[in-house]
């Protein structure tokens, strides 16, 4: 997953949540230059006595906290809460940048389209003849919005991604309440926030 912070870019692996600690010292790095402070070395901060300790806290309690890549323009993963320890380092002032997106709208946007599916569902299921079929059916309309937002998959899916999928479950709630048709519905759903 890519995450936009400073005007940079840090990646994010969806299974394993790691983050990138090479594009976060590159943005902050960027950061500390516009604002005439020294470079941050990750690498030393890394080394350093307190870090050590915190590693190996972390790693007591959830394993490898830290991903090195070899060779050049190699990228260090790091658990979140590492990620977060740097993030202070770099500056205070990033860390509260940070903290505010970690918590983000996407998230919230996750949570959101997650509650509008039950909604989706119920209302979907309220109109389906043939009960015993409907997992099959839900599947297919579910498949249906994913492709139709153009994701491969939602744990990777971007904050509009998520935002579009919440859309279109709040339109087929609301046409389940005027149609018949559960399959009307979901197509219709679909094709007033997706122009093909």
């Amino acid at each position: 997953m890519r995450r936009e912070l400073f005007g940079g870019e840090v990646l994010q692996k969806s299974k394993s949540e790691f983050f990138s600690a090479t594009h976060l010292a590159n943005v902050g790095n960027k950061w500390r230059r516009d604002h005439d402070m020294a470079p941050f070395q990750l690498s030393q901060f890394l080394k350093s006595k307190s870090t050590g300790e915190f590693i190996a806290e972390l790693e007591a309690k959830y394993g490898t906290v830290i991903e090195s890549g070899r060779g050049r323009n190699s990228v260090t993963w790091v658990h979140p809460l590492l990620f977060i320890d740097i993030a202070l380092a770099i500056s205070p002032k990033l860390k509260i940048e940070v903290y505010e997106w970690l918590f983000d709208h996407l998230i919230k946007n996750r949570n959101d389209s997650g509650d509008s599916y039950k909604r989706m569902t119920a209302a979907l299921y309220g109109r389906y003849e043939n009960k015993r079929d409907f997992p099959r059916f839900i599947s297919k309309a579910a498949e249906f919005i994913r492709e139709s937002c153009a994701v491969d998959d939602w744990q990777s899916a971007s904050e509009d991604q998520l935002r579009l999928r919440d859309l279109i479950h709040i339109s087929v709630s609301t046409l389940c309440n005027v149609l018949s048709d559960p399959s009307q519905a979901v197509r219709l759903g679909v094709k007033e926030h997706i122009k093909f």
